[in-house]
This record gives structure tokens, sequence and C-alpha cells, in this order.
């Protein structure tokens, strides 16, 4: 028996349902908009009613109202008059009470077969006319049905529809709980009891007869002209992908359009874009979030022609970005594989690929500003792929043709063009420091797995510097910086990489670390005869902001490769494989050939070669810290380490020195003008030489910043 509070309720209920059928059983003239009957207002206040009852009721107890709608069908007839529009105006009406409904009802409704059957045929009726007057209303709608599948995900399965079944005929395993629950008097039982009905997924196994019209309906309003459904239908599309169920994972890439709509439109945003752009454009425009690409071109004192397009293309790829990366495992592989085959090698590899300079000048930019974007770990896997291949197997200098791209690529950081060159490194440069393993095993660490660099006999106790120390060597102790607490949280977890390094000398005792740590900083730092040094003349190039700079890089790297599985020691060396001849790789050998033409090529084309090295220089790799930072490894005979590159740089300099008159000062000035000091003046002859010096001496001071850093985390991390 109800309680006679709510009689009042039902019965006022009833009558505001009663008038607008009655309306249809006595109206004649249907042409009168329905702004112009009562249904509005009766609709109104049946939704009322129903958020009144379920407010004095206790929570999850369905009272009569509710089970009057449910019982007699109400969403279903309210449904056929939509899709009638009838009177005109009605399918907006009915789309707002659906939406109203669900949104302010808290007890869960779908489960019912005479809710979720309905707003099933109400979702495919969204997005079939583009820019309909009822777009508004049909997004709202569609928004509300995902966000409450967001909150019960395994609901998604009865929008999951069997193609060759009816969606209007009923399936047995699908309605009888729920009916018998509609119709049974109120027990205060939840409607989330009918769940039990739910189409399990497996009854959808057969996927590939599955419509998700839900998908497709939200996809048909990406395409509105109106910027505002398309955002709402994008945030949908969001809460879908990330669902939890396999099922309506695989649907979502099987049977709806998607990839497609992603790809298409990434693919038409790029084309859109100027044959040729400014590199410093496409890098200095401001990061893009998709859902607020609300530019005004009037406002914009920055504008240059096709920053419009550009902007639409990131915002479009950002959306990319952040769906592969909210969405469901398998999902998000299958969307980011779409994106390689369907953008990158279909539209961006022909544009990397062509021999214009402009052209290859204007897509490496863009490509740089992709990579930066890129955060989603599918994505930015694909595009690894996409960019550097899949092999694992250590290179051959016959094998760095294999991949067209990779080795074109790498060949562009050595340009006849020095812009193309620096737009390449850079592009790499931004590479190595995406948290991804197989970038720094295709480009490095695959060439060093067999240590096959070092001399195949054991190493012998190493070469003692004259007199045991270089006559300018620094005495690191009275050096602040150099103290032990170079900064408090110096103590970076999972560096003990170096635990092993630098291989003990047998007569240095194991504390004698340090010194070894002196003996290599000094390497560094004395590789530049003094003749040929400017810095200690000039205020504020001295090394600690090298050391500051390098202390926060390591930590920021250690971060990113904590998660990879890099041993803590070099391979043992009799498990190396030392007969297999050594190569380099293609990407060392191009940066080690620039390297060794740093005193004959221009001053920005150095400090981009310096930068890679030293970003390289940086990772706690034990084979690439010993390869690039370790100056008394033996080398095999024919190859070659950083630390010789640069050695035979010195000796060529040497040389050189003694042919330019007035060496110093010169080389005072040209630095003081690189810095600003001085104003430019008068030409003065081997400025190319001369800066070549200045970048040279700097880079040395870094990478000896570099190992001691590295060093010295080892030996805070060491037991």
């Amino acid at each position: 028996v109800y309680l006679a509070p709510s009689l009042p309720l039902q019965e006022d209920f009833v009558y505001h349902w009663k008038a607008i059928t009655h309306y249809y059983i006595e109206t004649s003239d249907d042409k009168a908009p329905v702004t112009d009957t009562n249904i509005p207002s009766h609709l109104e206040q049946m939704l009322d009613i129903l958020t009144q009852e379920e407010g004095e009721r206790e929570s999850g107890e369905t009272g009569p109202c509710m089970e009057y709608l449910l019982h007699h069908k109400i969403l279903e007839t309210l449904y056929t008059l939509g899709k009638a529009d009838c009177p005109p105006g009605m399918k907006q009406q009915v789309l707002s009470f659906y939406t109203k409904l669900l949104a302010h009802i808290r007890q869960p409704l779908l489960p019912h077969i005479n809710v979720h059957r309905p707003v099933q045929k109400l979702v495919r009726l969204c997005g079939e006319v583009l820019a309909a007057p009822t777009e508004n209303e049909e997004i709202q709608f569609l928004c509300i049905v995902c966000a409450k599948l967001k909150q019960d995900p395994y609901l998604v399965n009865f929008f999951l529809e069997n193609k060759s079944k009816r969606p209007e005929t009923k399936s047995p395993e699908r309605g009888d709980g729920v009916k018998g629950n509609a119709l049974a008097p109120d027990t205060g039982q939840s409607p989330a009891a009918a769940a039990a009905s739910i189409p399990s997924p497996t009854n959808n196994n057969n996927n590939s007869n599955n419509n998700y019209n839900l998908v497709t309906s939200l996809l048909n309003l990406t395409k509105s002209p109106d910027g505002r459904i398309v955002v709402k239908a994008c945030e949908g599309l969001m809460l879908l992908v990330s669902l939890p169920e396999p099922a309506a994972a695989k649907c979502l890439t099987e049977n709806t359009e998607l990839c497609e709509l992603l790809t298409d439109r990434l693919v038409s945003f790029y084309k859109a874009l100027p044959q040729s752009m400014d590199p410093l454009d496409i890098e200095t425009v401001e990061s893009v979030n998709w859902g607020l690409d609300v530019y005004n071109l009037k406002e914009d004192a920055a504008v240059f022609t096709g920053k419009r397009a550009l902007i639409s293309f990131l915002s479009w790829l950002d959306y990319c970005d952040q769906l592969i990366k909210e969405a469901h495992k398998s999902a998000a592989a299958v969307m980011a594989k779409a994106v390689r085959e369907r953008f990158f090698v279909s539209v961006m590899e022909p544009q990397l690929m062509q021999t214009s300079e402009v052209g290859i000048l204007t897509s490496t930019a863009l490509l740089n500003r992709i990579i930066k974007q890129v955060t989603s770990e599918a994505l930015l896997q694909e595009m690894v792929y996409f960019l550097l291949g899949e092999e694992r197997e250590p290179e051959t200098p016959a094998s760095i043709t294999q991949n067209p791209l990779r080795h074109r690529l790498i060949e562009h950081c050595d340009h006849l063009s020095d812009e193309i060159s620096i737009m390449t490194l850079r592009l790499f440069e931004q590479l190595i420091q995406k948290p991804n393993q197989h970038i720094l095993h295709s480009l490095a660490l695959r060439s060093l797995e067999e240590r096959n660099y070092l001399e195949n006999k054991p190493q012998e106790e190493r070469e003692p510097l004259e007199n045991g120390q270089p006559h300018d060597a620094v005495d690191l102790e009275e050096d602040p910086l150099f103290g032990d607490d170079l900064s408090p949280d110096s103590r970076l977890s999972g560096s003990d990489w170096l635990s092993s390094s630098p291989p003990q000398s047998p007569d240095n005792s194991k504390s004698d670390g340090k010194t070894e740590v002196h003996k290599i900083v000094n390497s560094f730092l004395c590789l530049v005869p003094d003749e040929a040094k400017s810095s200690y003349h000039v205020e504020g190039t001295g090394y600690d902001t090298y050391l500051r700079d390098a202390h926060r890089q390591f930590r920021d790297y250690c971060g990113v490769c904590q998660r990879w599985d890099w041993r803590g020691n070099p391979k043992p060396f009799e498990k190396c494989n030392l007969d297999f001849p050594f190569f380099e790789g293609h990407f060392l050998k191009v940066l080690f050939d620039r390297m060794g033409r740093i005193l004959d090529q221009p001053y920005d084309v150095n400090l981009q070669v310096t930068a890679v090295l030293s970003k390289l220089s940086l990772l706690p790799h034990p084979h690439l810290h010993e390869y690039l930072l370790d100056p008394y490894i033996s080398l095999a005979p024919g190859c070659r380490s950083l630390f010789s590159v640069i050695v035979r740089v010195v000796g060529d300099l040497m040389l050189r020195i003694h042919r330019i008159p007035d060496f110093t000062p010169k080389l005072l000035l040209v630095r003081k003008r690189l810095l600003g000091l001085e104003p430019e003046g008068i030409n003065i002859d081997h400025v190319t030489l001369l800066e070549g010096v200045i970048v040279l001496e700097e880079f040395c001071k870094e990478l000896a910043a570099i190992a001691f850093v590295k060093y010295h985390a080892a030996a805070s991390s060491s037991p």
C-alpha cells in the first residue's frame, strides 16, 4: 500500500501524461508548432514530479510515478512522437526530456529495458541531418548518455547492437527480467536489480556484426558547422574510448569510422598548411589545447601566413593524442597504427623525402613540432617506428640504407643547407628526450651492446698523466660547487649504473674514486691548450652554470630512464663479442663527422651538434657513458670515441693557431662580441675558426661538468 502523500503526486503525474496523449487524440491541426501547445509545460511538470518523488524516498527506491513511466512505456511513446516530429518541434522537446530525466534522476535508469531501448533508438536519430535545428539538444542528450556509461561502463553492452537482429525485436535474455521488474509492485527494489539482464559481452562476441550507434551519431556531429557542437561531440567520444569494456573497444575500432575521422581530418588540416613556412613561426606558435581552438586573427599581433591553419592542425593533433592517451589499450594501439599509416606514412613521408630545400625545411620543422607535442605512449611508439624503423640488431655500414626515411633524416644532419642541418639536429635533440627506450636503442645503444669499441685485450693499468696531474688542473675540492653537497637532492635514485666505473687501477684503493673523477674532469678541461682559451678573461663563463644544468638535466633523465632495464654495470668484458667489427652507427657517425669539422663550420651548427652530443652524454647508460665520457678507454684499431674526435680537432687547432697573428686577442674580441659585450665592428679574419674554438672550449667544460655530476651521483647512491 502506498503512503497517502505520494498518491497526489502520482495522480498529478498521470494527469499531465494524459493531457499530452489527449492532445493527439483531439487535435486535427498538427501544423502548429509544439511551442504553441501545452505539451512543453506538461513534460516539464512530469520531470519536476519525478525529481520530487525521488527526493522524498529512500535512496534507490522506485516510486509509483517512476513505476508508471516504466510500466506504460512512456519513453517509447515519446520516442515515436519525437521521430515523427509531430507537432513540429516535438523532437527537440523529447530530446530535452530524455536529457533532463537521465541528468536529474540519481537512481540507475539505463538497466531498464523500457529506458535503454528507447534511449538507443533516440541515439540513432541524432546526427542524421547535418546542421539540424535540433543539433544542440542532440549533443546534450548524447553527452549525458556517455556520462552515464562512464559511471557504469558495463552498461555500454546495451549500446553495441547486433546488426542481424532488428533492433525493434526483443531478445529474451535482455527483456524478461527487466519487464518483470517494471511491472512488479514497488518493493523498494532498485532498478539496478534489472542489471542482471544486461547482455554479457559474450553475447556480442561476433563483434563484426555490431553497430555502435552512439559513436556513429557523435562522429556525425563532429562534422557540424558549429564549433561548440564539434567540441561537445569530441568530448563524448573521449568518454566512450576510455570505457574499460573490451567488447566496446573492439567494436569502436572495427565497426565505426572513428579511425577514419581522426586520420582524415589530420590529413586535411595538414594539407591546408602553406608549402613553405618560417621554422621559427612553427616552433613559437603557442601550444594548443584541442577544446580551446578559439583563435582571433584580428587581435593577433604576431600573425603570419598559415597561422590559423597551423593552429587548427596542432589542435586536432592534440585531440588525437589525448584520445589515444585516454583510450582502452587495445583501441589505442589500433588508432595509433591508423595515424601512422594514414598520416605519417602517406602524407608526411613524401614531404620529408622531397628534394626541395624549402619543402624539407618546412616539413622537418612541422615534424619537430609534432614530436614535441605527442605524449601518448601508443602514438609516440608508432611515430618512433615510422621515423627510425623497428630493427633492434646492431647497424653495419651496409645496413644503414635499409630504412630510407631514417637514413635520409640522419643524412640531413649533415646537409649542404645549414638551416636544414640545424633543424634536423634539433629534431633529434627533441627525439632523444622523449620517454621511449627504442629511440636511444635505435640511434646509439644497439651499436655499443658488445663494447667492441674496446681493444681486445684485458685493460692494462691506465696511463698516468704527466707528473700525475696536468699543470693547469683545477682542484675541485676548492670549488664550492664540487663539494659533497652538490644539492640536497643529488642522491639520484636508480643511478647505481655507474657503481663499477671507472675501472680501478690495481694500485688505487677503492676509496680513490675521487682521484679518478679528477683525472677525467681534468682530461676534458685541459684538452684545449691555454693559448686557445678565452673564457677566464670574461666574467660569468666558469663551470658553475654547466654544473647546475648538468645536475638538473641528469636528474630529469634518470627519472625518464628508471623504468628501462639498463643494467647497473657494463656488460662483463669476457661476455662481449669483441671480434664483431665495431661500427658506431649512422647517427653517431654523422655527429662525430660534424664534431670533427667544428673549426670550419658555422657557429649555430656547432652549437646544435654539441647540444645533441651533450644530451647523449647525460644518459645514464653504462656503455654510452663509457664510450662518450671515458677518456681512458683503449679503443680497438680504427675506432673513434668522442674524446678521440676532440683530440684530433685540438691537434689540427695547434697547427693552425701559429698561422694566425694576434690569435688570443682576436679570440677574446670574438667571444665578447658573441656575448654582446662588444659592438660588431670591423671584420675579423678567421672568424669561423675563432668561433669554433670558443664552442670547443665551452663544450669541453660542459662534458667535464656532466662527467663530474654522473660520478658524484653514482658515489652518493652506492652503499
